[in-house]
């Protein structure tokens, strides 16, 4: 899976809550800002998919009008709808508009939208890392029912990716 263009599995890093922008952004602003940082990752592109397609604006009004994310304040998206679009955007890959509805607002029953997304992302890394490298993804606090489901839905998310890398490296192989 080794790309010149890409950057290997070990640097992929979503950007934090305290990483993303203080100010509210434009609806361009939201586009170019996600894709700019999940699209130069290999594993979010493939043959199916245009560079810089991962999210677009009609996506974001279609999150907007099903609920999943807020509707903008004068036109400009929060810190908090941010987040939620980073974790559309991992979540979309295997998961429907309304499951994904379901699993933000379960994972906001006992946590705060910062607590919630920050360790959404740092178990998405190590699910991915985990997936890629071979390795287990070692359960270390199987006490709370939400942060199992939350490991669950992030390797079925990091499988899925891995599969599809995998068929798009060998299609590639056999033209």
């Amino acid at each position: 899976m080794n790309n010149k263009n890409k950057i290997s599995i070990e640097k992929f890093h979503i950007p934090r809550w305290d990483e993303l922008p203080i100010i509210d952004l434009y609806l361009d602003q939201v586009v170019n800002l996600i894709n700019s940082c999940l699209s130069q990752y290999i594993f979010f592109n493939n043959d199916k998919k245009e560079e810089n397609e991962i999210l677009t604006k009609t996506m974001i009004n279609n999150y907007v009008k099903n609920n999943l994310i807020e509707a903008p304040i004068k036109k400009q998206y929060s810190k908090t709808q941010l987040a939620k679009l980073f974790v559309i955007c991992v979540l979309k890959q295997v998961y429907s508009m309304q499951d994904i509805k379901t699993l933000i607002n379960t994972a906001l029953i006992d946590s705060t939208i910062q607590s919630a997304y920050d360790k959404f992302c740092n178990l998405f890394e190590e699910a991915l890392l985990c997936t890629y490298t071979k390795k287990d993804f070692i359960d270390k606090n199987s006490n709370s029912e939400n942060l199992y489901l939350l490991k669950s839905v992030l390797l079925s998310c990091s499988y899925k990716i891995y599969v599809e890398n995998i068929i798009c490296t060998n299609d590639k192989k056999n033209k």
